[in-house]
């Protein structure tokens, strides 16, 4: 007895498994947006990405990370972040359309492309995606931004923010670089050092918020006159 002959898949038969793919993406990435709306963030996917970094190297990385709420957030650190990286954050859903076109207008102009990222598109980054850069990559980051925009609060996209971003080699979130650079806890933070460690965020590994170069003393001078202009803490009754 012959066997059934196996049919070929159709471009039909491929696209629906394509949808389910999809959907199946979509719904378990809802849910863990909502998940993490209540839940601390006890880890990021940066974090992941560090740790098997340094086992590919062979370089023991011990990671430094300890949640915090908002409440015992500095509001020195939350103004000093938004001043440094995302001014219109109380306004904007997670694109900053202003940012961009002036990130493009530079471009053409003869400027290096800089970045417009938003703290919503970092936080999406951070939490569930790799760093690097890629179309995909920014595909998925877009999407995940819509979602947190949607599904949390401005309050909570920050506090997530702050207790995941990356302030050295392996010290994430803002009570472990409070720690890290100063001895004292996030809640104990000073202005001047709130404005250092948003000043090292582009570059987190390469500068030093305890001992700052020139150029972090200088954008940390930056970034306290810019809280000046939005009115200090006052600016958090925004969100």
């Amino acid at each position: 007895m012959s066997l059934p002959r196996l049919g070929r898949p159709t471009l039909r038969g491929v696209l629906r498994k394509l949808a389910l793919v999809v959907a199946g993406f979509m719904g378990l990435s809802v849910v863990l947006v909502l998940v993490f709306r209540v839940v601390p963030v006890f880890g990021s996917m940066v974090m992941v990405e560090r740790k098997v970094e340094s086992w590919v190297a062979r370089e023991p990385l011990s990671i430094e990370h300890q949640w915090r709420s908002w409440a015992v957030l500095s509001d020195h650190a939350k103004i000093a972040v938004i001043a440094a990286e995302d001014q219109r954050f109380p306004a904007h859903r997670g694109f900053d359309l202003h940012e961009m076109r002036r990130a493009l207008e530079a471009s053409r102009n003869g400027g290096r492309l800089r970045g417009a990222s938003t703290i919503s598109q970092q936080t999406a980054k951070n939490l569930f995606l790799w760093t690097g850069r890629s179309w995909i990559r920014k595909g998925f980051e877009a999407w995940f931004t819509l979602l947190i925009e949607t599904l949390w609060p401005k309050e909570r996209i920050l506090e997530v923010y702050l207790n995941i971003v990356e302030w050295d080699n392996g010290v994430f979130g803002l009570e472990a670089a409070a720690q890290h650079y100063f001895g004292v806890s996030a809640d104990q933070l000073s202005v001047h050092q709130a404005s250092r460690l948003a000043a090292i965020l582009p570059n987190p590994r390469g500068l030093d918020a305890a001992r700052p170069s020139v150029q972090v003393e200088r954008r940390s001078a930056w970034i306290r006159q810019q809280i000046n202009n939005l009115g200090g803490a006052t600016y958090l009754e925004r969100l």
